[in-house]
C-alpha cells in the first residue's frame, strides 16, 4: 500500500488521509471494512503510530471512518461525503471557467482542450 511520498510537502499524516479518502471514493475501501490498525499500518509505513492515529482521527473529524471501541476503525460509507466532494469538484471547475471567460479565454476553445488532454489521459491509462 503506497500511501506516502517522501517527495510530497504535505505531512504524512495529510497524504495518508488524502489517500484512504481517495480510496473510499473509489470503492477499493467499502462501507463497514475495518481499517488497518494503528500499530499495523504504522509499521508497514515505517513511521510513528502517532501519525496514523492522527490520520485516523482526521478521518474520523471528517465523517470517513468510525470507531468501535475494542475493535477498531472503520469505513462509515456515507453517499453523502462523495455527493459534497463532487459539489466541490464542480464549484471548482466553474471557478475556472469563470476565470477564462473574464480573461478572454473562449470556452469553446477550454472544452477543446480539456477534451484533448482528457483522451490522452486515458490513452495513458489515467496516469497522465
Amino acid at each position: 500500500m503506497k500511501l506516502i511520498d517522501y517527495q510530497d510537502s504535505r505531512p504524512i499524516y495529510e497524504q495518508i488521509v488524502e489517500n484512504f479518502k481517495l480510496q473510499m471514493y473509489k470503492g477499493i475501501l467499502q462501507p463497514d471494512d475495518q481499517m488497518p490498525s494503528v500499530r499495523s499500518l504504522a509499521i508497514e509505513l515505517s513511521t510513528n503510530p502517532n501519525t496514523v492515529q492522527k490520520a485516523y482521527a482526521e478521518l474520523e473529524r471528517q465523517g470517513f471512518i468510525y470507531t468501535v471501541k475494542g475493535k477498531g476503525n472503520f469505513v462509515k460509507g456515507n453517499d453523502a461525503l462523495k455527493d459534497s466532494k463532487k459539489e466541490e469538484l464542480i464549484s471548482a471547475v466553474l471557478e475556472l471557467f469563470k476565470e477564462a471567460d473574464d480573461i478572454g479565454i473562449p470556452l469553446e476553445e477550454l472544452f477543446a482542450e480539456i477534451k484533448l488532454r482528457l483522451a490522452n489521459y486515458y490513452k495513458m491509462g489515467g496516469n497522465a
